[in-house]
């Protein structure tokens, strides 16, 4: 089943993700590509947006795309940068506001019978984030809204379905943004909203077996979201002639490998556990780089997987839990981004295996992947868990891995996040975290001085880790997890809490 499809063209803002998701919320499909790299036209494309960018219209290596094939011939969107270019490209001019218009503002004015602002209010809230302003329009530039200090906050191309904005529809301090993207999706583009869970499912099942046929398809669960929901699809498409394999790497949460192996087994999956914990605490003895720590970790996981896999014969497949964001950043418009860290999941199966790779989740974001999980029927202990990277707690301990040190971080650990959920705070909170520390200080217990470690929780609200805010957890709360761990897991003696924000900080530690 095809799906009307919109494309955006990503200028290189931080918001363009969250223009596509909420396109995507509205039930509609739609596609990132850089401005440079524009996708040939098909009968499916009912639309294109046009993203904000960092930069200015007037810099000399502002993008410039080629319009030549969709201004005029398809619905079209200009959002911030997007509504800038389509006027100084086009005999208009923009220049430097007088007034630098950064955050809330209110429409003083709209043109209610235009269909883009069909139904939306007088005086709604929108959000702006530019240094420019669009001082004039074109002559068959119609202005359909303004805020008191931006006069062309809006405009229409008369003889056309071009349209642009200077404010940022897609974020949550435009009120009525999402009625606004849905105006321009369904009564300007005409898109059924057909995009939906259910309707991923049937067309992925199908699809998945076309694909597959017959053969054996092999899966690396993590115990994370989109793993387990990749496996799923799989195994509603193929059934048994998918095989998953799930390793205890030594550093998971306490008890979970047992937890979630027993959780996939009444999911009906046909999974390997491996407990291969030994060999991956003896290869980590001794190093204390987080770098070198992590390609540790990805180096014997991929030795154990390999081993592993060779043991099923005839497998063609290997299944990974790629989605979208991941495919994105592959063509990013300003390429890779840098690499602050490598990633947190664990991969790059070795070549040798000669698999041919399925990817049943890359056309979803994460929040989708959560929803068509439920449509699946899954669990929600696995579908609604923080992520957790693959290198796990060895990442959490900042210095040398020991046992010691892992036993002291999965009891801490274990601790704060049975709190949570008994409190009802785990699902207000993106992640959560306990870093132990490579640092001792003096304490007090009964009589005696004590000299232990210490640990740090760390916990934040976010809507897809790209960005991140420390969480407000109630005081008495963190005081009960504080006397908790300090007085059940031997060797702690001081719990402090972090403060920080996703930038400039980043959610893990290492």
């Amino acid at each position: 089943m095809s799906h009307d499809k919109i494309i955006i063209l990503d200028f290189g803002s931080q918001y363009t993700q969250l223009i596509a998701r909420r396109v995507r919320e509205l039930n509609v499909y739609c596609e990132i590509h850089p401005w440079n790299k524009i996708p040939d036209r098909d009968t499916d494309v009912k639309g294109v947006i046009l993203s904000g960018s960092p930069f200015s219209v007037r810099d000399k290596e502002a993008p410039e795309p080629d319009l030549a094939q969709i201004k005029g011939k398809l619905p079209l969107l200009g959002v911030c940068y997007g509504a800038q270019y389509l006027a100084q490209n086009y005999g208009g001019e923009v220049l430097p506001s007088e007034t630098r218009e950064y955050g809330r503002a209110r429409m003083s004015f709209i043109k209610t019978d235009n269909p883009l602002f069909h139904g939306i209010s007088t005086g709604a809230q929108v959000w702006m984030s530019h240094g420019d302003t669009i001082a004039f329009v074109p002559d068959d530039y119609e202005i359909i809204g303004s805020t008191e200090d931006v006069k062309v906050g809006a405009y229409h191309i008369n003889g056309e379905e071009t349209y642009g904005i200077q404010f940022h529809p897609e974020v949550y301090h435009t009120t009525e943004g999402k009625e606004i993207l849905g105006n321009f999706l369904v009564n300007i583009c005409g898109c059924r909203q057909d995009w939906t869970p259910d309707a991923f499912i049937d067309s992925t099942v199908a699809s998945l077996r076309k694909q597959l046929g017959k053969d054996k398809v092999l899966l690396g669960l993590s115990g994370g979201v989109d793993s387990s929901v990749a496996a799923t699809l799989l195994h509603k498409a193929v059934s048994d002639q998918l095989t998953c394999i799930f390793v205890d790497n030594g550093l998971l949460r306490k008890n979970e490998f047992t937890k979630v192996l027993d959780s996939y087994q009444h999911m009906g999956l046909n999974v390997i556990g491996v407990d291969a914990s030994d060999r991956f605490l003896e290869a980590l003895e001794g190093i204390a780089d987080p770098e070198r720590k992590r390609k540790t970790i990805g180096r014997v996981f991929i030795e154990v997987f390999d081993e592993e896999a060779r043991k099923i014969r005839d497998v063609k497949w290997l299944a990974q839990g790629t989605i979208y964001p991941d495919v994105i950043e592959s063509v990013s418009v300003n390429g890779p981004s840098a690499t602050i860290k490598s990633h947190h999941n664990v991969g790059g199966l070795p070549g040798k295996m000669r698999l041919k790779v399925v990817e049943p989740l890359k056309l979803l974001f994460k929040d989708e992947v959560r929803r068509v999980g439920r449509s699946l029927g899954m669990d929600p202990l696995i579908l609604n868990r923080h992520p957790f990277p693959g290198p796990g707690l060895g990442i959490r301990i900042l210095g040398d891995v020991t046992r010691e040190k892992v036993r002291m971080l999965q009891d801490a650990d274990d601790i704060f996040i049975a709190m949570l959920k008994s409190e009802g705070l785990y699902d207000e909170v993106w992640q959560a975290a306990v870093i132990l520390l490579p640092v001792q200080t003096v304490g007090v217990m009964g009589d005696e001085r004590t000299y232990e470690n210490v640990v740090v929780l760390r916990a934040v609200t976010s809507t897809d880790g790209m960005t991140a805010d420390w969480a407000h957890l109630p005081h008495h709360f963190l005081s009960s997890v504080s006397s908790d761990i300090i007085n059940k897991v031997k060797g702690i003696n001081r719990v402090v809490y972090d403060i920080s924000s996703k930038p400039p900080a980043t959610i893990e530690w290492e």
